[in-house]
């Protein structure tokens, strides 16, 4: 069975089967639902379906993404204003709002409310405050960016375009998500989060840490090397959608769908903007 290196879709119903290129197939595979789960229709904690609940279909997954995107959209515009205005802000921002997004994932993915839209939507404004704030810190005078409000929307079109290129990559099946694939993700996203840990660590007693995040060659090899492990980590995430939705999971589970994707699409941008930034620095 496939697992997905978000941790959010680790906790969603899973299910044996293909699917590489049919993601939003609402009915293929509901032969092997109802051997994993019982009767059809039926599904462990945190989604059992109701007499009145109907099946996630991918416009479910579409809508309530759009909704989670659109509401971090909004604030981080009104963080990055805020941030332009009174500096001060922009710290209070960063970690506050990533302390509190962090808290959220934490707490619906070991709670398993993620299909709960209050904590979705929180989490896009939490995630809203902190990448609103970290672009202005990128791109302003005070850290050596010189790029802007272009290298912003240059880090916008060049998430969006990894996305929807994996998309593309997903549904025409040129890169199967095998149980070999899915250890190789996981294992390269275990190994960058160690050794971003052991920079920041690093960074308390040596000046630049490992050099990870310097700004250097080391640093824009590994800016890289993340970028690549979100991209395929999005394979992951559509492989674990495309289940959901075989093993008709109900509407509601579409917020955790839109959970996930949202924190892939937010270490991706994250990463993109540094990538941008070691560029653009004086």
């Amino acid at each position: 069975m496939r697992t997905s290196s978000n941790p959010v879709f680790r906790n969603l119903p899973k299910q044996e089967g293909g699917g590489y290129a049919t993601f939003g197939s609402a009915t293929a595979g509901a032969s092997q639902a109802a051997q994993q789960f019982g009767q059809p229709g039926t599904l462990p904690d945190p989604y059992q379906t109701g007499p009145t609940s109907r099946a996630m279909t991918i416009d479910d997954v579409v809508t309530k993404t759009g909704i989670t995107l659109g509401v971090l959209t909004v604030t981080a515009i009104i963080s990055y204003v805020l941030s332009t205005n009174n500096a001060s802000l922009a710290t209070a921002f960063v970690v506050g709002g990533g302390l509190v997004g962090l808290g959220l994932v934490l707490f619906a993915t070991f709670g398993r409310k993620m299909d709960n839209p209050a904590i979705v939507l929180a989490y896009a404004v939490a995630e809203g405050l902190f990448l609103g704030a970290l672009s202005r810190m990128f791109t302003g005078v005070e850290f050596g960016g010189v790029g802007g409000t272009a290298m912003i929307g240059q880090a916008v079109l060049g998430t969006f375009g990894v996305f929807f290129g994996m998309l593309v990559v997903y549904k025409t099946g040129a890169i199967r998500v095998t149980p070999r694939l899915t250890r190789m993700i996981i294992g390269a996203l275990i190994g960058v989060v160690v050794l971003a840990l052991g920079n920041l660590v690093a960074s308390f007693f040596v000046d630049g840490g490992l050099g990870l995040r310097d700004g250097g060659a080391i640093a824009i090899i590994f800016s890289l090397v993340c970028i690549g492990i979100a991209a395929f980590s999005f394979l992951l995430d559509f492989d674990q959608a495309d289940q959901l939705i075989r093993a008709q999971a109900p509407e509601k589970a579409a917020w955790g769908v839109a959970l996930g994707l949202t924190i892939t699409l937010v270490w991706l941008y994250v990463e993109i903007l540094r990538l941008l930034s070691y560029f653009n620095n004086d």
